[in-house]
């Protein structure tokens, strides 16, 4: 049998690569493989498919970042861009230098500032080597004409020279620096979380101008239409009384015998945690459980009362609809339908994360750690904006939870919210 020519296995070798991109993790250190594949994990890490994938939902090889998903921000809808190595819509004619700018600087070919949407801020941390890897492994893929329209927010917000600006006031260019009296393992998850994974873009709360407010680092806020819970140490709102092992088994298997990932955070994990070495999990793990100052923690609050008639309302509605699934001690079932008593979720300062799961439904993530991916039915349809109200003040309130009780208000923004978007 004869050998194939050094030009078809080259072909091969860029066809095979393309074809890795969604498949499973690399099983050793990834600081072992070549550029590309390096470049390959460090997508994993960024999560990347999950906003440059294509629009219709297919994020197979190459199609996973032809762009064009359209991303909510509170300015307007941002589209995001193909970045396939196609010279004419994508990144094919940009160098190394010109994709570290991008990353590092948040500043494309020819000057044109990047909006934040994309999360230089947190890109910026990364080394040369990284991003230069990350650049080999987008160049192995197939490239795919896809044009992309990136001028879509309304005006004065479509002007990016005011992004200049923006930077001097909330952005700070600089690679990630270890700190030499924390663990090797603490200083790859610090690494992880606060360039590449870049968790504070959702987890962060944000300002009036789209800046992190970085006095309250991972404490949480409302995320298009849902809320990105609190990931500090905080004992009530956060991971404070979540273990390493839990939080490793959350972001491996979107679930854990307290909560299960849906939303925005099953893609995360579906798309990039789920993917991630076990080492990696475990460093991510480590740096949220011993953070590097300590926050302070959330003011104590006192549990609306069980006379209060939404309190007597919801507990009726919770028994007739909800109880089956998580029991009248609101404890759950471990690994499949998320425990309410004493969830950070439930107790978090904004109802949106609640309401929309009572209203819309939702389904948990999958991975191939956990294949069964238990959903829940929507109720919008059944319960009016009172009784939603009802039930979730109680969920918020019964069982030892405390937090601010939802108004009918409330659920109806809600619902208004759900009627205009997908």
């Amino acid at each position: 049998m004869r050998a194939p020519s050094p030009k078809a296995a080259l072909l091969a070798a860029a066809t095979g690569l393309a074809a890795l991109t969604l498949g499973p993790a690399p099983q050793a250190a990834p600081d072992n493989y070549d550029a590309v594949e390096r470049g390959r994990y460090l997508v994993t890490l960024g999560d990347c498919v999950a906003c440059h994938m294509n629009p219709n939902g297919n994020h197979e090889g190459a199609q996973g970042f032809v762009g064009g998903r359209p991303i909510e921000t509170p300015f307007g809808m941002i589209t995001t861009p193909n970045i396939t190595p196609d010279r004419g819509t994508g990144i094919g004619t940009w160098s190394e230098d010109e994709f570290y700018r991008a990353m590092h600087e948040g500043i494309r070919p020819g000057g044109a500032r990047l909006y934040p949407a994309f999360p230089y801020t947190y890109f910026t941390k990364m080394t040369r080597r990284d991003v230069d890897a990350v650049y080999a492994y987008l160049n192995t893929l197939e490239p795919i004409h896809n044009p992309v329209d990136r001028n879509t927010l309304p005006f004065p917000f479509n002007i990016r020279a005011s992004m200049l600006a923006w930077n001097g006031l909330f952005f700070e260019p600089g690679e990630f620096r270890p700190d030499p009296n924390r663990s090797p393992e603490w200083n790859r998850g610090a690494y992880i979380v606060e360039g590449p994974a870049h968790c504070g873009a959702c987890h962060t709360p944000k300002n009036m101008l789209g800046g992190d407010r970085n006095s309250q680092h991972f404490a949480g806020g409302p995320l298009q239409g849902w809320l990105a819970a609190s990931i500090t140490n905080d004992q009530r709102l956060g991971l404070g009384s979540w273990s390493v092992d839990e939080i490793v088994e959350y972001l491996k298997t979107g679930r854990n015998a307290r909560s299960a990932a849906s939303g925005p955070m099953a893609e995360v994990v579906e798309y990039s945690t789920g993917l991630m070495t076990d080492a990696d999990l475990r460093a991510i793990a480590v740096y949220l459980k011993e953070p590097s100052q300590e926050a302070t923690p959330a003011a104590a609050r006192t549990p609306v009362s069980g006379d209060d008639d939404r309190m007597k309302i919801g507990e009726a509605i919770y028994t007739d609809r909800c109880m089956a699934c998580h029991t009248g001690t609101g404890q759950g079932v471990p690994h499949m339908f998320p425990r309410l008593a004493g969830s950070q979720i439930v107790q978090q300062e904004g109802s949106e994360g609640v309401l929309r799961v009572v209203m819309q439904g939702v389904r948990a993530a999958y991975t191939p750690h956990a294949p069964t991916s238990p959903a829940m039915p929507a109720f919008a349809w059944r319960l009016n904006d009172d009784q939603v109200a009802a039930v979730t003040t109680y969920i918020r309130n019964a069982w030892g939870n405390a937090a601010p009780a939802v108004s009918a208000g409330d659920a109806a923004n809600m619902r208004r919210l759900l009627e205009n978007r997908p």
